[in-house]
């Protein structure tokens, strides 16, 4: 039996465990990023577990989260990131540089290696044929340290593309028709991998625009093979030398396989306020719009931007809308600069932001009240624009920059002949915005440099014999990690002083509840289907962890956001029996006796509800390497002690 391209590449690296679906298995991580929203914590973490330089073959730091300054709190962690990176040996990617993504991307991503990055949607990188993965922060210390990654081995999803996509329809419909027929919980414990004579069609910026998304599955990653197309890129990337060939053995076997015929796929739009709520362009047609907003980090290519100024040349943006376009890179701003693109976006009106994340993590650019907002981003979760009653709908570039240009929504299959930009076949390099780490024999004159806003890991102690609790939160299905803790220009200053950032957990659901998790001092939260989903921040296990929170009981986690509950010593519980859901209310006294024992002895716990009389059975699923993590109170305690 063949191996797909997912399996050749955890073969070649994994360093404990078998490939045996439902498994663990740890990975040798060849490289890392970090931005900084997730950043100063991932090194605080690194700093603490004594390792003096990092081990991996590339790591890489970038400012491209927080860059709004309005107070001294943002600079403050990027000279922090700065000299934490001179010292132990990180590359750093300067404010301006752009996007950690769509840089790493252009700069450092090579075919059949694997990433992990504190940032969910690391996977971009598997549009180069990386196996590429979004993780906590401290899961990126750990491998920064040398240490292995942990997977569980997941199931193998072929998706095979046929055929080529009609003009004016994009790479962002095929991940959003993905969507539609997986749903936003439908890639938990799966990789996708694209197959298919359709791939060869598609550039490595539009490959990288659907396994970005993926994230929006639920998917541990998602890949495509290294090819031609591949090796063009890179060699316009002037690192021709950084190409393999990568692709799946013809009798490769796969436990799903989905067709999509790209001659059939039309424009399409993620609705509020989910990322699989699918409808066709078509149907949206001649509705109103307020805003567009065209960036992030899928959809910010130097081809994606050529698209959109081809159909602005000339033209001006409709009265009543706010265009916004925020190229992913310098090197994509800069082409455009010299091409004269930009100046024709500039003339339509449009709004040019700098080469960060923007408007897509709500820092800034939130559209007025009610207001009707298209966008080129990934996700469009209630309240993450800034704007609690914000009407986020998803779109590609092409689709935005029409209905920038009429008012409405409008289907660009409408604007007549098609446009296809040619792949430079050489991109302009010019990597003065990367600062390389000093020589291992300066690393000790350095000094980390801190600021008063930058708070320790809040501490977590050994799991007790039983846990006394109170439910201090119960919520529904699909609560993400902007619900638990937001982002935003007001919030995520405040990612280094967990202390400070706690009092806005869990706010967007109840607005009592960090002063009433603190007063309880140990507590329990309840929640529904898809906990977790979302942003890979591991702020939404800290906050609860300094708040007295105990261990969460849900129907069913999201990947990252349950691996972040373990690395933080909250213990995550899933309901045997999803009616069960009922027996619980919030202000109710719950027990779980004889914890640690259950643990260690198998994969069923006890709750009791003693408010109620009800006792309830749940499963917590832990591999033993998780089993001790829990025991020891987390991933930071479990490493100090074991080296």
């Amino acid at each position: 039996m063949g191996y797909s391209i997912a399996e050749k590449i955890i073969k070649e690296h994994i360093v404990s465990g078998e490939m045996v679906k439902g498994t663990d298995n740890g990975l040798k991580i060849d490289q890392t990023l970090t931005q900084d929203a997730t950043g100063t914590m991932a090194y605080l973490e690194f700093e603490a577990m004594g390792v003096p330089r990092v081990k991996t073959e590339r790591s890489v730091a970038y400012i491209d989260h927080n860059t709004l300054q309005t107070g001294f709190e943002n600079a403050d962690d990027h000279r922090f990131i700065q000299t934490v990176c001179k010292k132990h040996g990180i590359y750093f990617s300067r404010p301006g540089n752009g996007i950690c993504h769509q840089v790493h991307l252009e700069r450092f991503s090579r075919p059949g290696k694997t990433l992990i990055g504190s940032d969910s949607h690391t996977p971009t990188g598997g549009g180069i044929g990386m196996l590429a993965i979004g993780a906590g922060g401290l899961d990126v210390a750990v491998a920064m340290g040398g240490g292995a990654y942990y997977i569980t081995m997941p199931n193998i999803v072929k998706v095979e593309l046929k055929g080529e996509l009609k003009p004016w329809v994009s790479a962002k419909d095929i991940i959003l028709k993905v969507l539609e027929i997986m749903s936003v919980k439908g890639g938990v414990s799966k990789i996708i991998e694209y197959a298919g004579e359709g791939v060869k069609t598609l550039s490595v910026p539009q490959r990288a625009t659907i396994t970005n998304m993926g994230a929006e599955l639920g998917a541990t990653t998602s890949i495509f093979p290294s090819d031609e197309t591949t090796r063009e890129f890179l060699k316009a990337q002037g690192r021709e030398e950084d190409y393999v060939e990568l692709k799946a053995d013809e009798d490769a076997v796969y436990d799903e396989h989905i067709i999509i015929d790209l001659n059939e796929l039309e424009p399409l739009a993620a609705c509020p306020h989910s990322p699989d709520n699918i409808k066709p362009i078509a149907s949206l047609a001649g509705q109103k719009i307020d805003q567009v907003c065209i960036g992030s980090c899928k959809n910010s290519s130097y081809a994606d931007l050529m698209t959109v100024a081809h159909i602005l040349k000339g033209k001006t943006v409709h009265p009543d809308v706010s265009l916004s376009i925020a190229p992913g890179s310098k090197q994509v701003l800069t082409m455009l600069s010299e091409n004269g693109a930009l100046a024709d976006m500039i003339a339509a009106g449009a709004r040019i932001l700098e080469s960060a994340c923007g408007p897509c993590i709500g820092m800034g650019q939130s559209p007025n009240s009610a207001g009707i907002s298209l966008r080129t981003f990934n996700r469009n979760f209630l309240g993450r624009s800034g704007t609690k009653d914000g009407q986020i709908y998803l779109v590609s570039p092409e689709t935005a920059a029409a209905s920038a240009l009429t008012g409405v929504f409008t289907d660009p299959t409408t604007l007549g002949e098609g446009y296809k930009v040619e792949m430079p076949e050489k991109f302009l390099i010019n990597d003065n915005m990367i600062i390389e780490p000093a020589p291992v024999e300066e690393m000790d004159n350095i000094k980390v440099l801190r600021g008063p806003n930058i708070k320790e890991f809040p501490a977590s102690s050994e799991m007790e014999d039983s846990i006394k609790a109170t439910c201090s939160l119960k919520v529904e299905d699909n609560i993400t990690t902007d619900h638990i803790m937001p982002a935003g220009a007001k919030i995520l200053p405040l990612r280094s002083n967990i202390p400070a950032i706690s009092q806005h957990c869990f706010t967007v659901c109840d607005t009592e509840f960090p002063n009433r998790a603190k007063t309880l001092g140990s507590s329990i939260i309840v929640g529904g289907s898809n906990y977790g989903q979302g942003s890979s921040r591991e702020h939404a296990a800290l906050a609860p962890l300094y708040l007295g929170v105990k261990a969460v009981l849900v129907k069913s986690f999201a990947r990252i956001h349950r691996a972040n509950l373990i690395n933080a010593g909250i213990l995550p519980l899933e309901f045997i029996n999803e009616s069960d859901y009922e027996k619980i209310s919030l202000f109710d006294e719950l027990e779980l006796p004889n914890i640690k024992a259950e643990i260690l002895e198998g994969d069923t716990v006890t709750l009791l509800n003693k408010t109620t009389g009800e006792t309830i059975k749940a499963k917590c699923e832990l591999t033993q390497r998780q089993k001790d993590i829990a025991i020891c109170g987390g991933l930071l305690n479990y490493t100090k002690l074991n080296g």
